[in-house]
């Protein structure tokens, strides 16, 4: 079996190639996922079988097999094997043919990439695309209706009319050192940071804060830990980039740092989102906050540390961040206007430890020279006139709105399909499927209805205990969440007459 396995692929190995062995099975298991030879369910050989075929060691399969994982290629079935993955993550990867293979000539086939190319080869960080209307229950997307377009426009307007010349040739790549004042103020104030204007970097949002973070930090074959379930932006920064990824479970405290500090690896960096995890919603506490800083800093590792909605907080006063318990100068903070005003400004910020800035912002000039300088501009005179806090305690009172009457909704048309419980900060809520339910398929009878429900799967590398639904209810008025609801109704009605899936 195993023979006509390897032959069936073409899997072939160069031991003289600088790649490392497992690397090149990787490569050659992902490509043959990726083009369908091998197809969702299809079991792999075990690893000592397929070790032994290709004449390498068991570690070097092991090793390969768990990255496939960590990227979401493949499944390890507890006690039945390791399966290709029946549904790849679509926030990572949407595999399009764009060109003929016959279209190309025969000396581009030839043609290399880097090996950050390769790691990319073949996915695609697709774009959040939104019709006219603004879908229930998109997650991760503000209230777009309620941004004050008319206060902004007359602040831009103030701006161009007269612009002083330094603000229309190149800029500082670091970003406006009053916008950087701004910021520093107010992460203090209101975040319980450590931080000065020198410290901070204007990003284009989280996702630059990330593959800058990673580049600055990693290099290819390192090992970096993050939340599983978690934000799949971290996961392609990461792998891009060639970094080995381990998994971390989270339970109602956080991420589990018992179970990272039982990993044997040299971990370089871990990424988390304390103060609302992503996806799952809960809050780190302060037990597993202190004990993954003292692990960070005995054994030299990074913490990477976003706080991308950590404004709307509808229970007391905001936690402060992990960064402002940090006495080893070991987290870097990253944090977005994305989720507070618009995601197409394009404005986020990183805080770096003050050895580190002079090397983030080298970085950062080498990557795309700057943010926009003008729109860095108005925003600092948003800030600084204190609209932006009358914003977010604005936007509080609307999206608390919205929270109650998703629940409430849920509550009349949901009972016994959906369990919502109100949250206690952030833009969208948990929906918990009953045991058996697989959330893929609610997901996609959602989508027939209208719906957008994300699968708590698609977040996830191992499988989890429980499923369920990332359900965003910020960027949708109250009338849209109640018919919203109604068409969720309908498709988890439908899943439940559905036969259960036949196992393999």
């Amino acid at each position: 079996m195993t023979a006509s396995f390897v032959a069936a692929l073409c899997l072939e190995l160069d031991k003289q190639n600088p790649l490392p062995l497992f690397r090149q099975l990787y490569a050659g298991l992902r490509e043959a996922i990726l083009t369908g030879r091998l197809e969702g369910g299809t079991r792999l050989p075990p690893t000592r079988i397929l070790a032994q075929e290709l004449h390498i060691s068991r570690n070097t399969v092991v090793n390969a097999f768990e990255q496939l994982i960590a990227e979401g290629y493949l499944e390890g079935k507890i006690g039945a094997g390791t399966y290709v993955a029946h549904v790849l993550p679509e926030e990572i990867l949407q595999v399009k043919t764009r060109i003929s293979a016959s279209s190309i000539s025969p000396g581009k086939q030839e043609q290399s990439i880097s090996r950050w190319g390769e790691a990319l080869a073949g996915k695609e960080i697709r774009s959040v695309r939104y019709g006219d209307d603004v879908r229930a229950f998109q997650p991760g997307m503000p209230a777009i209706d309620q941004f004050p377009y008319g206060l902004w426009s007359k602040l831009a307007a103030n701006v161009w009319r007269a612009p002083e010349p330094q603000l229309l040739a190149y800029g500082d790549a670091q970003g406006y050192r009053p916008l950087r004042e701004s910021i520093a103020s107010y992460l203090k104030a209101t975040r319980g940071m450590k931080c000065e204007p020198e410290q901070v970097i204007i990003t284009t949002g989280t996702q630059q804060a990330l593959d800058l973070a990673t580049r600055v930090i990693l290099d290819p074959e390192d090992t970096a830990c993050i939340e599983d379930p978690g934000y799949i932006g971290a996961r392609v920064a990461l792998g891009g980039a060639g970094v080995k990824i381990i998994p971390i479970a989270v339970d109602q405290d956080g991420l589990d740092v018992e179970a990272l500090k039982a990993h044997r690896q040299n971990i370089r960096l871990v990424y988390v989102t304390p103060s609302h995890q992503y996806p799952v919603g809960v809050t780190m506490s302060l037990g597993r906050r202190l004990a993954l800083l003292e692990w960070a800093a005995r054994t030299g590792a990074w913490i990477l540390e976003d706080d991308y909605d950590s404004e709307y907080r509808y229970e007391g006063r905001p936690l402060a961040a992990l960064q402002g318990l940090d006495q080893a100068g070991c987290v870097l903070y990253m944090g977005t206007f994305s989720k507070v005003l618009l995601p197409a400004l394009r404005l986020g910020y990183l805080v770096a430890p003050p050895a580190l800035v002079e090397t983030f912002v080298r970085g950062r000039a080498a990557i795309d020279r700057q943010a926009p300088t003008i729109e860095q501009v108005i925003l600092t005179e948003f800030i600084n006139e204190g609209h932006f806090a009358r914003h977010i305690r604005r936007m509080k009172g609307i999206y608390m709105e919205r929270q109650a009457t998703l629940v409430e909704a849920a509550r009349q048309k949901l009972a016994g399909l959906l369990d919502i419980q109100p949250a206690a900060a952030g833009l969208h809520v948990m929906g918990w499927l009953p045991t058996g339910v697989d959330d893929q398929r609610v997901f996609r009878q959602a989508q027939e209805q209208g719906v957008d429900a994300p699968p708590l799967s698609a977040y996830a590398i191992n499988a989890q205990s429980r499923s369920g639904l990332v359900l965003g209810y910020a960027c949708v008025s109250p009338q849209a969440i109640r018919v919203g609801v109604e068409g969720l109704a309908v498709a988890l009605e439908s899943v439940h007459r559905m036969p259960a899936k036949r196992s393999k």
